[in-house]
């Protein structure tokens, strides 16, 4: 597993230590824990007030990746005596609203999602100013503290980006097609640039409703068709992947896949060598340490990372690390 690592690096050690310290003093992990096998809390939680949590992403009906993100926030709801209130909305403007919402029900924190930062600004700074703590996971990292939010949880989107720039370059691509899934996403918008600044042949790319399967599958099998010599697809979640494979195997084409995002399909797909490789971004560990981290707020005035962005990715995932991983995927916390 190949890791990119930039100066914040140890914002993510210093969470990781803080992440498990808390659970030992909450009476989770250990043999009870292991028994458990599914990466679920395991003992008491912990011996604090309750408090009523909201986590608001940008996730679309269906889209795999934000479960694995909330079975991460779950765990440490678990044992950090958390009421998590999961919403989303793929709409900004919904989710803005339910920003609104979790402020009106005077949550005691709020995790939330800035692929449109524009159509969340407006709430996210109110929350901020109604003394609601605010924590960023996965999208909007550079409008983060900007909003007021006591920090960003993800990985950053334009490293990620180039660290595929250059696994192409590795590979011997020439002539690659990022796929965007969804117009006017900051965060996809930035990982298609980062490859474009690191990949040494020609990129395209090329924007569909991601929502749309068929369309989407469509939309890459008629790129395919009309440039035969495109031999890299790039896609920007697991999802558009299997997209990218079907519309691969319908026009015959040679072009080698890759995606950002890891779950069960890919790390299969990956070991069948069907995928070459996975960004990984790590979103179990993203909904976990926005739990924690509001939660540490809380009750102790902690700010993991001193307010720096808390990088949780990229990795770069192939074949070989396949096997090792398959049983996390399989149990839905990678």
């Amino acid at each position: 597993m190949r890791r990119y690592r930039t100066t914040r690096t140890a914002a993510v050690v210093v969470a990781a230590v803080m992440a498990f310290g808390a659970a030992a003093c909450s009476g989770s992990g250990g043999k009870e824990s292991e028994d458990k096998g599914d990466g679920a809390s395991g003992g008491k939680a912990a011996d604090t007030p309750k408090l009523d949590i909201a986590m608001i992403t940008h996730s679309a009906k269906g889209d795999a990746f934000w479960d694995i993100v909330l079975k991460g926030g779950e765990q440490a709801a678990a044992k950090d005596n958390v009421k998590l209130h999961y919403q989303n909305d793929d709409k900004a403007e919904g989710q803005a609203t339910l920003v609104q919402n979790a402020i009106d029900q005077k949550m005691d924190g709020i995790i939330v999602t800035l692929a449109k930062p524009d159509a969340m600004r407006e709430n996210v700074e109110k929350a901020v100013k109604a003394g609601i703590p605010v924590v960023t996971i996965n999208s909007g990292q550079q409008f983060s503290k900007a909003m007021g939010a006591l920090s960003h949880i993800g990985q950053d989107e334009g490293i990620a980006g180039e660290a595929v720039g250059e696994q192409l370059n590795d590979t011997g691509r020439k002539k690659a097609v990022c796929v965007i899934h969804e117009q006017g996403n900051v965060s996809l918008e930035e990982r298609c640039a980062g490859v474009k600044k690191t990949f040494k042949g020609d990129i395209e790319n090329l924007t569909v409703d991601g929502a749309d399967k068929a369309g989407t599958t469509a939309s890459i099998q008629s790129k395919l068709e009309a440039s035969d010599d495109v031999d890299a697809v790039v896609a920007l979640n697991a999802g558009i992947a299997g997209a990218a494979l079907k519309a691969k195997g319908d026009t015959g084409s040679k072009a080698e896949v890759s995606t950002f995002d890891l779950d069960k399909e890919v790390a299969g797909q990956l070991e069948s060598k069907e995928i070459a490789f996975a960004v990984d971004q790590q979103p179990y560990l993203q909904g976990y340490l926005a739990v924690d981290e509001l939660w540490l707020y809380k009750t102790n005035a902690n700010v993991i990372g001193g307010g720096k962005p808390v990088l949780t990715g990229p990795a770069i995932v192939t074949g070989k690390d396949a096997p090792a991983l398959k049983k996390y995927t399989a149990r839905g916390t990678r």
